[in-house]
């Protein structure tokens, strides 16, 4: 087996992570290393010229189609039928070309193949009666919330509503175009919410949670992996490869996270747990609590193992680990699902963005894995990958084939006893360390006993006197007239 003995760990500078246009926010390999606000920038600047692209050539086709009209006038006499509908064919071939342009910049109508197809693909009752359940819910929440904004909340609720009513109508835009509505939406409502509503900044932020929430629990079944996007395809390449990288190892990875403390197992499932429950989630926001939540828990994994604060150095080998070990459903489909729709302050800045950014470079990382990256010859890699043998495997293997059973039992009998002693030392010390815990404790409570006794003194006063007759006291007990005595009268 060529593994070195000297690994190179996996390194991301902290500068890769952000834009790449230097405006201080963090950038996306969906936006091309840009932050959502300069890609769409240059997304604009594309499109425009796209735009004018198209034009010229649907003007060029229309020059084209009139020259070949006027020349198929001048000549009609001595043209054959088969050239004639030679000639028909070209020409009807190019009008579809021009009509096809101009289709792109007009709002299409659905057809009743994409009806049907979509009437073929929609989803069970039951699953819709979910949907609308939830909905519905969402829906009265959003209303509540709004109540405590007052006037402002009714002017948030119409526009709401209206933009929900327009995306309804732009069905046939591709994603990207309806993703920029939802940007627009969200940077325009921010604006309005902050200059003509005046509301403070951190409720702004609570706001726009709101929003999203609403809006997109209402449009996830439309804007979620649609069959316009090659998502789904993305999806079944990531699964693919991930599965056929089943036999990477934490070593291989340099990853600082002992599994065998009980602690940080319980902390690696936790994280996988987190990043596979991500595709559960409908709203972007909870997608990226998700995600927020397993990059938490294996901060913690690695803190526990090293016993001091993990580095960014460490955390991004450890998150690859865990999306090779989770392997999460339709991660491509919630890596674009995320960036197209959320609220883009949300993955410019903060925690979230942070480690969003993180997760897509895991991500890249996994797709471009090679023999490399895991410090591993060309030929080794290629074995593991086609499953001939493994990691494992080859270390049962390093044994001469002349070594006797006996030795080979031997050695491994010795390495489990390391393995104990190591276990053992850990239980020792972490024994003294309850000992030691018990002492001070007891030490504490002892000296809380004695300030406060010093600081409320015990007083014993002396036994009080019996108490005397009342009337003991009298001297003039003889001139006090006899007790009445009953007297019993007969009949």
């Amino acid at each position: 087996m060529s593994l070195k003995s000297e690994r190179r760990g996996i390194h991301v500078d902290q500068s890769e992570l952000l834009c790449k246009k230097g405006c201080g926010y963090y950038g996306n390999p969906a936006w091309q290393g840009f932050c959502s606000k300069c890609w769409r920038e240059e997304y604009h600047k594309a499109r425009q010229k796209q735009i004018q692209e198209d034009w010229e050539l649907a003007e060029r086709l229309q020059r084209e189609e009139e020259e070949a009209y006027a020349s198929s006038q001048s000549t009609q006499g001595a043209q054959s039928l088969t050239f004639s509908k030679f000639e028909e064919k070209k020409t009807n071939e190019k009008t579809r070309k021009v009509t096809t342009v101009k289709k792109f910049f007009t709002a299409s109508s659905r057809t009743g193949a994409k009806k049907e197809i979509q009437e073929a693909k929609a989803p069970s009752p039951s699953i819709n009666r979910q949907a609308s359940i939830e909905t519905d819910r969402v829906s009265k929440e959003f209303i509540e919330f709004l109540k405590t904004y007052h006037k402002p909340g009714q002017d948030i609720y119409k526009q709401c509503k209206l933009f929900l009513d327009a995306m309804n109508h732009k069905r046939e835009l591709s994603i990207e175009e309806q993703s920029e509505c939802a940007q627009d939406f969200y940077q325009n409502v921010a604006e309005k919410l902050q200059t003509r509503w005046k509301v403070p900044p951190e409720k702004v932020e609570k706001a726009m949670d709101q929003i999203e929430k609403y809006i997109m629990t209402r449009q996830y079944k439309y804007v979620f992996c649609p069959e316009t996007t090659d998502d789904e395809k993305k999806d079944l390449a990531v699964q693919k490869r991930i599965r056929a990288l089943h036999w990477v190892t934490p070593q291989m990875l340099c990853v600082p996270v002992n599994e065998e403390i009980p602690e940080v197992s319980d902390m690696v499932v936790k994280a996988i747990t987190d990043i596979i429950e991500m595709d559960s989630k409908r709203v972007p926001r909870d997608k990226l609590a998700c995600i927020t939540k397993c990059s938490k828990h294996i901060f913690n994994a690695i803190k526990i193992t090293k016993n001091e604060p993990a580095s960014a150095d460490d955390f991004l080998p450890t998150l690859i680990y865990i999306v090779l070990k989770g392997n999460p459903p339709r991660l491509q489909s919630n890596i674009q699902y995320i960036t197209r729709f959320c609220n883009p302050s949300r993955l410019m800045t903060g925690e979230d963005g942070y480690y969003f950014t993180n997760l897509c470079c895991a991500v890249a990382f996994i797709e471009k894995l090679d023999a490399q990256s895991l410090n591993l010859s060309q030929e080794d890699f290629d074995r593991f990958m086609t499953g001939q043998t493994s990691p494992k495997k080859q270390e049962s293997d390093n044994f001469s084939p002349d070594v006797c059973l006996g030795v080979k039992q031997m050695y491994k009998n010795l390495d489990l006893l390391s393995q104990l002693n190591e276990r053992q030392e850990r239980i020792v010390n972490e024994a003294k360390k309850l000992e030691k815990d018990l002492i001070d404790w007891t030490d504490g409570i002892t000296k809380e006993v004695q300030d406060i006794v010093e600081k409320y003194p015990l007083e014993i006063k002396p036994k009080n006197q019996a108490l005397a007759a009342i009337d003991s006291e009298n001297v003039e007990n003889d001139k006090l007239p006899p007790p009445l005595q009953p007297q019993v009268y007969a009949g």
